[in-house]
This record gives C-alpha cells, structure tokens and sequence, in this order.
C-alpha cells in the first residue's frame, strides 16, 4: 500500500501543482498525520492557534484528504482537531487570564495614539458583545487565536468560553475537513479559497485601522 506521502504528492502532480511544495507545511502535517494518526491533527491545530502562520486552511484538508485514504477516521479528525483547537484557545485565554485587566490596561497606556477612553469603550463592547465575538472569531482568519486573550483579559466565564469555542472550531474544522475528504485527490484546491477569504479580511482591517488612525489624529486624546 503506497504511503499518505506518496498519494499526496501524487495528488499534486495531477493537478498541476509541483509536489516540491509539500516538503513545506503540508509535507510535514502528513508527517506527524502518518506517525499520530488523528491526535496528529489535533495537535497540529493546537500549535496553530498558539502560532497563527501555522496555517489551518492547509492542515485541516489535508487531514480531510488523509481520512478519504483510510489513514484515519473522518469523524476522530474532526473531533481531534476540535479538541485541539479548544486546547491552543484555552492556552491564550490563561495568558490572558494571567495578564489581567491591570497590566493590560498599563501597556495600553503605552500605546501611542491611544487613550483611556478608547480601553474603556473596548472593553465596554467587549462585556456586551464577547460571546458572538468569541464564538464567531473563531471562523475568522487571523482572530482566530487572537480573541482567546481578550476573553481572558476580561475573565468571561471559562465554561461559557470553552462552549463558544468548541462549538465555533467545531464549524470550521468541520468545513475544512469535509471539504479535503470530499474533494479527495484535489484537496489543494481548499487553500487558495482560504487564502482569498483571508486577503479579504486583512485588506478590511488595515482600511478599518487607517480610519481610525486619521480620525484619530484629528481629534485630541482625552482622560478616561
């Protein structure tokens, strides 16, 4: 029976792309897939919340791909991949939990181009708004990780938390996953969708940051 290795870069050949490129991230996903079998993914998905770069929109159609071979079970990538995601979350939310509202609110002190006011209204629209933040973040690239800390900055319910965010990962493992197993020997095709979708959501950032920046330095800072 030929390895995962081998029908990958098979795989990639076929459709066109140069199987040089899976000696990168996906070359090494399969690895560790190939040595841990489902639990592999989950921990490749924890290290990618705890490492952003570490691309999700990669890792989870290749474990998609990887089940389609028989190499693990559909359902234990998906549940592996959850669990890992809500293991990297709840890593983020402790450091947030061990910053606390005090030492973040001296950093932000330090901030140029901000004021109390500003920590005070984020943190206002987090108290009001932090669960669908939490549990939509998570479907959303880059936020992904980063709005584990927030939450434990803010100390939102850990149960509350762990909930969103399974329930959040569990949408987006699913889809991703699927999506490999489905499209089988052109999971590759995932990527650059993601990618896309990604370009998308930095590009609406820096727009919504230079807004904010220009208004910014329009206005005076004031005290909270």
């Amino acid at each position: 029976m030929p390895t995962l290795t081998a029908a990958l870069l098979t795989a990639a050949a076929g459709g066109g792309d140069d199987p040089a490129e899976l000696g990168g991230v996906a070359g090494w996903a399969v690895d560790v897939m190939e040595q841990l079998g489902a639990f592999g993914a989950g921990l490749l998905i924890a290290l990618e919340n705890l490492f952003p770069p570490l691309p999700s929109e990669l890792i989870l159609p290749v474990a998609g791909f990887t089940a389609s071979q028989g190499t693990l079970s559909l359902t234990g990538a998906i549940v592996w991949t959850t669990v890992g995601s809500l293991a990297g979350a709840l890593v983020l939310y402790w450091l947030g939990a061990a910053l606390g509202r005090d030492r973040t609110f001296a950093i932000w002190q330090r901030l140029p181009l901000v004021d109390d006011h500003d920590f005070l209204r984020t943190e206002a629209w987090f108290a009001k708004h932090g669960r669908w933040a939490v549990f939509l973040g998570r479907m959303i690239p880059i936020f992904r990780s980063l709005i584990s800390v927030p939450a434990g900055v803010e100390r939102m319910p850990l149960p509350l938390f762990m909930v969103l965010t399974t329930v959040g990962s569990l949408i987006w493992n699913t889809t991703f996953i699927l999506a490999g197993y489905l499209l089988g020997e052109q999971w590759y095709r995932v990527e650059p969708v993601a990618g896309w979708v990604q370009r998308v959501v930095i590009a609406v950032v820096l727009v919504a940051a230079i807004v904010w920046v220009v208004k910014r330095l329009r206005r005076p800072m004031t005290p909270a």
